[in-house]
């Protein structure tokens, strides 16, 4: 077990691995963010000296099945682990590592998909020469300060000078790597294992994910038989987790956030009144992969959202309920009541509203205080009790609300 240098790609549990190195494919687990009194750390399946690889994910859970005696067992979810040992042994797409392709990766465009795997290849290169001591590899990452820069994505070598710097990491692997990886060797152990018990584990595997699949046709089935009329937002992600993507439509364009409501109070990803918003929902996803500080993330559901971002598989689907769009509004309040569509009206404040709530500031009732006519408009539109029928013109009315609209905008970091 050895301090954490950074293996950002992961979440805090154990990760089955499937590593390609030059002696071949092995398979072992990973813990590469554990938390020990307030201190983080990472090991792998071993001992002080040692890590445990296998030829199999089914030679991994004869292993566990057979001993304690290694450095995973005193992890805080290690018995949540060994519940479901049969599938969990199994490496999901983001825990399959090939060190071999790694330098082949470099050697093509810094693609979503290249940089990522990069990124992984480093992560896990990392975290071995820490874990096992190994000077070479962790003089290496600390000498080169553009190999942590991968984990920045694509959009870092967009430029002519970021795919200067992609050929830079390149130049800087080849120069190293075959020594860098072939130090990691002589620190792989292969237990022996009875064939029998390892042929059992295999069956428990089989077995286990026989009954995955028949659970989940028949979840499937089920689902299928339920009313068509169904919600499809229901069955997303975003909705299992209780975190939804908005987007937002004002002066002509878009961008997209995510909020949740916690206690009957919104929270925004963001933080300190300062909204994260994205022109699109790609580069969103890109970014929630290494995101920087933000208000969601003590929450407990947040690391499945990073879990499927850094798979991959997280596809931003924004309900109808969850898009604002202030297009229009301006002028419609300009014309005449009738004019305002007040369900998009309604939409629009709440989001002001919930915006300044997160925030913790007055600045949607300072406006209204400054403009009451438009405060009495508004309770007059949304169904409040009102001193008066709004009548034109409604000159005071719009100033107020291109007023909200600009508050709302300034806590974009993106517009």
């Amino acid at each position: 077990m050895a301090a954490d240098n950074g293996a950002r790609t992961y979440g805090t549990g154990i990760v089955a691995l499937e590593m390609e190195i030059t002696s071949g494919t092995w398979y072992t687990l990973w813990a590469p963010n554990w938390i020990v009194r307030g201190e983080k750390w990472q090991a792998f399946l071993g001992d002080e000296d040692n890590i445990f690889v296998f030829k199999s994910p089914a030679e991994v859970l004869a292993f566990i099945e057979s001993t304690n005696h290694h450095d995973l067992i005193e992890h805080p979810t290690w018995q949540a682990f060994i519940k479901e040992k049969a599938t969990k042994v199994i490496p999901a797409p983001s825990g399959k590592i090939s060190l071999i392709e790694l330098p082949n990766k470099l050697a093509e465009r810094p693609s979503y998909e290249n940089t990522l795997a990069v990124t992984r290849g480093f992560d896990v290169l990392q975290s071995l020469g820490s874990v096992l001591n190994i000077s070479s590899i962790n003089h290496w990452f600390k000498s080169y300060s553009i190999l942590h820069n991968t984990r920045r994505g694509a959009d870092h070598y967009g430029s002519p000078h970021g795919l200067e710097e992609w050929s830079g990491v390149g130049r800087t692997v080849l120069d190293k790597w075959i020594s860098l990886t072939d130090a990691i060797e002589e620190h792989l152990t292969h237990p022996k294992l009875n064939e029998h018990a390892v042929e059992d584990a295999q069956k428990s595997i089989d077995a286990a994910l026989a009954l995955r699949e028949k659970k989940a046709a028949e979840k499937k089935e089920k689902e299928q038989q339920t009313d068509q009329d169904a919600d499809p937002y229901d069955s997303s992600i975003w909705a299992q987790v209780g975190i939804d993507p908005i987007r937002i439509t004002i002066n002509g364009q878009h961008v997209y956030t995510l909020r949740c409501y916690l206690d009957n109070r919104p929270v925004f990803l963001g933080h300190l009144g300062e909204i994260n918003t994205f022109p699109n929902s790609r580069s969103m996803v890109r970014w929630l992969v290494d995101a920087p500080q933000h208000d969601l993330e003590d929450l407990s559901t947040w690391p499945d959202i990073v879990s499927a971002a850094n798979a991959g598989e997280l596809e931003v689907e924004v309900h109808e309920s969850n898009q604002y769009s202030f297009s229009g509004l301006r002028d419609d309040i300009a014309k005449s009541v009738d004019q305002v569509d007040s369900k998009q009206l309604a939409q629009a404040y709440e989001l002001l509203a919930d915006a300044a709530d997160w925030a913790g500031d007055d600045s949607v009732n300072k406006v209204l205080v400054a403009y009451p006519q438009l405060q009495n408009y508004l309770a007059y539109m949304l169904g409040s009790p009102s001193d008066s029928t709004p009548t034109p013109p409604f000159d005071e009315e719009v100033k107020g609300w291109r007023a909200l609209e600009d508050g709302l905008i300034r806590r974009f970091t993106k517009f």
